[in-house]
């Protein structure tokens, strides 16, 4: 199993095995005290894609599919538009149209674009993420997808040099196709330690930093998963305060185990997502946690109250 989660909950294997086999924009956000949402505009191929921050500026939530996965698709978009959420993440393909008949967006689509194991940093994968680029990509900007994901892929003894170098390589023949588009390709750094992505490459801000930088598009971004920075390598406000011009994304969880998060972990989020907030940042912050309690959509309605802020 994949992540620290899994040894507490089998379930926790299954975004692995997702991303391996590939309400409304009108609803606004929940916020403190009630206040009035106001619209903000998220550029995908210049046609605006709409989404909702209340008045205090929060960041704009979303909310990862896989995590929930026991609520069958359609009634878990009836529940993230009654929770007032505006969109969905980690959507496969065929699962965008039930979000979008449901007034949600796909906040960050999963293309098949590689996996986990198999990224960026081997060249034998380049042909086949660069085709599903060119192929899902014109798709994602028809449909105002502001993201599709990739990663930087297993490390097999590769020496850090190597895979940098590959995955600049490839992220430069991408980078064309998703900036005609207005699509960003987010790039996600994950865990690495016993129990979590064991050998994935990305584990620290350096690496992805370096290989982002380098690729030097703003249509190619980090995907900053707060959990698992937080078990590779914490102080997670600095980092993500500084690394902001290359972040495009977020993902929440709780440490340890990827629970709710809450007063039971050591993360502190309402002071994490008002440093999310003084960047600038204008993309989605989206829940990846594994709810315990047994009514997940409360569990979802609570985090998302604690991060309107």
């Amino acid at each position: 199993m994949a992540d620290p989660d899994a040894r507490r909950n089998p379930r926790a294997v299954s975004r692995r095995d997702a991303i391996r086999v590939t309400g409304a924009a009108s609803l606004g956000l929940l916020v403190h005290g009630g206040a009035s949402p106001s619209p903000a505009h998220a550029d995908v191929a210049s046609r605006g894609a709409q989404s909702i921050r209340g008045s205090t500026g929060a960041v704009t939530q979303s909310v990862a599919r896989w995590c929930f996965e026991d609520i069958p698709l359609v009634p878990f978009c009836r529940g993230v538009a009654d929770i007032g959420l505006p969109a969905i993440d980690l959507l496969t393909l065929p699962e965008w149209d039930v979000a979008h008949d449901h007034g949600l967006i796909v906040s960050c689509g999963d293309v098949a674009a590689g996996s986990i194991e198999d990224g960026l940093n081997e060249p034998r994968n380049h042909a086949g993420i660069i085709e599903a680029f060119e192929r899902h990509i014109p798709r994602a900007a028809r449909e105002s997808v502001p993201n599709v994901i990739c990663f930087f892929g297993n490390r097999r003894g590769m020496e850090d040099g190597v895979g940098i170098e590959n995955s600049i390589r490839c992220l430069e023949a991408c980078a064309p196709i998703a900036e005609s588009e207005g699509v960003t390709i987010l790039v996600e750094a994950l865990n690495s330690k016993p129990g979590g992505h064991v050998d994935y490459m990305g584990d620290h801000m350096d690496y992805a930093l370096e290989i982002i930088r380098a690729v030097d598009s703003p249509r190619v971004k980090i995907l900053y998963d707060i959990y698992h920075m937080q078990i590779m390598e914490g102080d997670i406000i600095r980092t993500l305060t500084d690394a902001s011009p290359w972040i495009g994304h977020y993902h929440t969880g709780g440490v340890p185990g990827r629970a709710e998060i809450d007063d039971s972990q050591e993360l502190n989020y309402p002071p994490i997502v008002r440093a999310i907030v003084d960047t600038g940042f204008d993309g989605y912050m989206a829940h990846e946690f594994i709810p315990r309690s047994g009514n997940p959509l409360r569990s979802l309605r609570e985090a998302v109250e604690l991060c309107a802020v």
